[in-house]
């Protein structure tokens, strides 16, 4: 089939039917079959666009596109790269395999040059695996309305009919605090972003500050040096703090260099991440980028983003009341007799689990690098697992051999270092969390535009200038989920930009100050775990009195 073939929508869905992996950029149709199993940031970011229009994705959106451009790929690109047999839908491209061309024109029916094809063009989804799901389960409209009448009534519902009431809930209000998800409108939403990120590039501001990262290499090297010196006197928990906030500062950098905002050159990016949270920290940038890849094309959906998928210790919404299955982990997290007992309490376990969230990741790492490396097979990028094994390992003998066994004068010293060491780190994983478990995680359809959808999902937080070397860029998170190539140190600059964007559209930006944004992560924390026990009054009603729940 010749890049002048001109394809239907429906020629579009045969093929996916078929199982291919067919992704809309611009006025091209890509078959991207062969880079499911030869991209190193993973194949998901490829399958979740599948059937759709992700030109917002490939050009701005995903986290560390390996293209050899400086922001985004131009159309006119578009040929070369897929002659040179090198195409990014995705992270991290770095492999060779063909990429087709189907389409590059227009015609009725067809896709229409200049403008998007409408994301929802297929009848059925396609899933994460490349199979088309089901149509979605009819929701007993009649029964929600009448729920909705009688709020004081919901324990004579059905679980299944509280849970989708729950969820209906977020919808509804979704709807009306945002534009309308017409595609006309939709439509210029994105025509402003693409606009807006024109400017941003031709305003220098996706060019890395380098002397910035002098200041960062000096306030990391004076708290590693205050640990050590510490260390060296005998004040093992001083050495243990200062040592936790060295790993906490140093991992803003270890972002950066996974997003390629750095230097912009994979190869470079990839060791600098490597030596940084591998080597330093003990922490996979190859298991990080897996999951951030997902996280950041389709944020805060329950089905999909590793980031909110956390029951039984955590669940930010109703969703996972029906036992969810994870698209990502390939897993279903089960709604069982534990989350009913653990979720109803997650407003007073957040800050304790935070505390102790870095175990979880060594753990994750390691079962990434050992288990998950088909993910690399194929590709230029086969170094970096067993780099970042080397790396890892390395941490450890450093870290747990030397230090911890070779250094510190008994088991009381050395549990009590760990601990410090590693509850020091707990703000950053708070400001993780912050920017998105206390925002939306309703799905309003494939209509919705990339930006509109990222503004939904997304919080800023509002800090003064000279304490944005604490929150190392995180706060930013509504800029940097809009452009993630942006380096942090810019995105300061952007979000005068994204809010005159947000007027302009009339999307709500969301920024709140960190003490007011951890309340409202509580506050919607305390709201599921009413719903779950409104959920258990449910059951325990129909288990008496035997009722349907249908009224």
């Amino acid at each position: 089939m010749g890049r002048d073939t001109v394809l239907s929508r429906q020629a579009i869905e045969a093929m996916v039917a078929d199982g291919d992996a067919v992704v809309i950029f611009e006025d091209y149709v890509l078959r991207l079959n062969s880079w499911l199993h030869a991209h190193p940031g993973g194949d998901l970011a490829i399958r979740h666009m599948i059937g759709r229009d992700a030109t917002s994705e490939i050009t701005l959106a995903t986290p560390s596109s390996d293209l050899p451009l400086s922001s985004a790929p131009s159309a006119d690109a578009i040929p070369l790269l897929a002659e040179k047999n090198v195409l990014s839908q995705g992270v991290d491209i770095d492999s060779t395999p063909d990429a087709t061309v189907f389409s590059e024109k227009s015609a009725d029916g067809c896709l229409q040059t200049g403008s998007q094809l409408k994301p929802n063009s297929c009848s059925r989804r396609p899933s994460p695996s490349g199979a088309l799901l089901p149509p979605p389960k009819v929701i007993d409209e009649k029964a929600l309305e009448a729920a909705r009448l009688l709020p004081r009534g919901r324990k004579h519902m059905s679980p299944e009919q509280y849970t989708e009431w729950a969820m209906k809930q977020q919808k509804d209000t979704d709807r009306d605090e945002y534009p309308s998800l017409e595609h006309d409108v939709q439509l210029a939403i994105t025509a402003k972003y693409m606009k807006l990120h024109q400017e941003i590039d031709a305003r220098g501001l996706y060019q890395c500050p380098y002397l910035e990262y002098g200041k960062e290499m000096a306030r990391y090297l004076t708290l590693f040096a205050f640990s050590m010196f510490s260390l060296y006197k005998g004040w093992y928990l001083v050495s243990a703090l200062f040592l936790g906030l060295f790993w906490h500062q140093i991992m803003f950098t270890a972002h950066d260099a996974g997003h390629r905002a750095i230097t912009q050159i994979f190869e470079v990016d990839t060791l600098i991440g490597m030596f940084i949270a591998d080597f330093c920290c003990g922490l996979s940038i190859g298991w990080w980028k897996s999951s951030h890849n997902v996280h950041h094309l389709i944020t805060n959906q329950p089905e999909h983003d590793p980031d909110i998928q956390n029951v039984p210790l955590f669940a930010t919404c109703p969703s996972f009341f029906k036992s969810l299955r994870s698209t990502y982990y390939d897993f279903t997290f089960v709604w069982d007799r534990a989350a009913e007992i653990l979720v109803p309490w997650q407003k007073y376990t957040y800050y304790p689990v935070m505390g102790i969230a870095r175990f979880n990741l060594y753990l994750l790492s390691w079962i990434h690098v050992l288990f998950k490396s088909s993910q690399l097979g194929g590709s230029k990028a086969w170094w970096i697992r067993p780099t970042e094994i080397v790396f890892m390992a390395c941490y450890w003998f450093l870290f747990g051999y030397m230090l911890l066994l070779r250094t510190l004068p008994d088991w009381r010293t050395r549990v009590l270092y760990v601990l410090v060491s590693h509850i020091v780190t707990m703000p950053l994983h708070v400001q993780i969390t912050l920017s998105h478990w206390g925002m939306s995680t309703a799905d309003l359809g494939e209509d919705e535009s990339f930006p509109q959808r990222q503004l939904r999902t997304t919080m800023d937080v509002d800090c003064p200038a000279w304490l944005d070397f604490i929150h190392g860029g995180l706060q930013f998170q509504v800029v940097h989920h809009l452009f993630p190539r942006v380096p942090r140190h810019n995105l300061r600059k952007v979000q005068t930009m994204v809010r005159q964007f947000c007027e302009e559209t009339s999307i709500p930006y969301s920024i709140l100050g960190f003490t007011d944004g951890n309340r409202k992560v509580l506050g919607r924390l305390e709201e599921i775990s009413e719903q779950v026990r409104i959920l258990v009054s449910c059951q325990n009603y129909m288990a008496e009195t035997g009722e349907s729940g249908l009224h």
